[in-house]
C-alpha cells in the first residue's frame, strides 16, 4: 500500500466516523431536551444540512472530476 492510498483510505474512514459521531451528538441533543419525534426530525434537518452539503459537494467533484 502505498502512502498515497493510506492518506485516501484514512480520510474517508476519519470523516465518515466524525459524520457517525456528529449524528451521535444529534441524537443525544434530542434524547437529553426530549424534543419529541417532530423536535428531533428539525434538529436532523437543520444539523444535518452541512454534512448533506458537504456530501454533496464531494459527489459533483467526483461526478464531475474538477477536483
Amino acid at each position: 500500500m502505498s502512502f498515497e492510498q493510506f492518506e485516501e483510505y484514512s480520510l474517508w474512514f476519519g470523516v465518515g466516523g466524525l459524520i457517525l459521531f456528529m449524528v451521535f451528538i444529534v441524537w443525544n441533543l434530542a434524547r437529553e431536551s426530549r424534543a419529541g419525534r417532530f423536535g428531533t426530525f428539525i434538529l436532523f434537518i437543520a444539523l444535518g444540512l452541512g454534512l448533506l452539503g458537504f456530501l454533496i459537494k464531494t459527489v459533483l467533484v467526483e461526478v464531475l472530476g474538477i477536483g
